[in-house]
């Protein structure tokens, strides 16, 4: 299991537990999807909190999982975890610390709220590989400015919560010895609520966030189809799994 799972007083809490960068691997992404799908009929719970033990965050997706004899597989399991984070039928709160980088940044996002330490980097550093993130590409595409999501998507860099927290992506930025409290206060006043108002809530809110599944498979045909064909996105994977500087001389 690389899953804590607990539940009490209609709130349920999910912890990412695979040190020591809690990388998303197939068989995380499947055992997180499974606990949504398991969460989603309780019937008392009123809201979930994603967060993580350790230093990080998350460093992301697995890397090799990326590489063409997986990608088929990999990344529409990974887009379907982002969907079954950002259509879980009740509230969602992210609290995010140390990295968290490429899926864990989409992964969070996928979030109704986003908390983050103060020691937080976030961004998705895929373009660096010779690949780009999916799922940030609709996310930020939908909510940050365009200059920032373009920075953030062509540039690769990670940046500080605060920036993030400018932008309305992240909701509040804490010092990391109170996230956890925050992330506690917050889901015990979202909880105070009725369960059935909140599930409603929630899709009513997804409507009026004009989230459509369609974008998201398109993406993934961009991916699978279009990106995953060329020599530069097999180069740049294997020159980080190699410790070695991509040859981008394809290009």
């Amino acid at each position: 299991m690389q899953l804590q799972t607990s539940v009490a007083d209609g709130v349920a809490r999910v912890v990412l537990d695979a040190p020591p960068l809690n990388i998303l691997t197939q068989a995380l992404l499947a055992e997180l999807r499974k606990v949504l799908a398991d969460l989603s009929t309780e019937a008392t719970l009123r809201v979930l909190v994603l967060s993580a033990t350790g230093k990080h965050f998350s460093a992301g997706a697995s890397v090799e999982e990326h590489l063409p004899e997986r990608a088929a597989s990999m990344i529409p399991e990974f887009m379907d975890t982002i969907e079954a984070v950002r259509a879980f039928p009740l509230p969602v709160i992210a609290a995010v610390h140390g990295r968290c980088l490429g899926g864990a940044f989409e992964l969070a996002m996928a979030a109704d709220v986003v908390l983050a330490a103060d020691d937080s980097l976030l961004g998705v550093p895929e373009i660096q590989l010779g690949v780009f993130p999916p799922a940030a590409c609709l996310q930020l595409g939908r909510w940050a400015p365009p200059g920032l999501a373009a920075e953030l998507i062509f540039c690769g860099s990670a940046v500080r919560a605060g920036v993030l927290e400018a932008a309305g992506l992240v909701r509040r930025v804490v010092p990391g010895e109170q996230l956890a409290a925050e992330a506690a206060a917050l889901a015990a006043k979202m909880a105070a609520h009725s369960s059935a108002a909140l599930r409603v809530a929630k899709r009513a809110l997804l409507v009026g966030r004009g989230c459509a599944t369609s974008a998201e498979r398109d993406i993934t045909r961009l991916y699978l189809d279009d990106l995953m064909a060329t020599h530069d996105a097999v180069e740049g994977l294997r020159a980080f799994l190699d410790k070695r500087r991509p040859d981008w001389s394809h290009s």
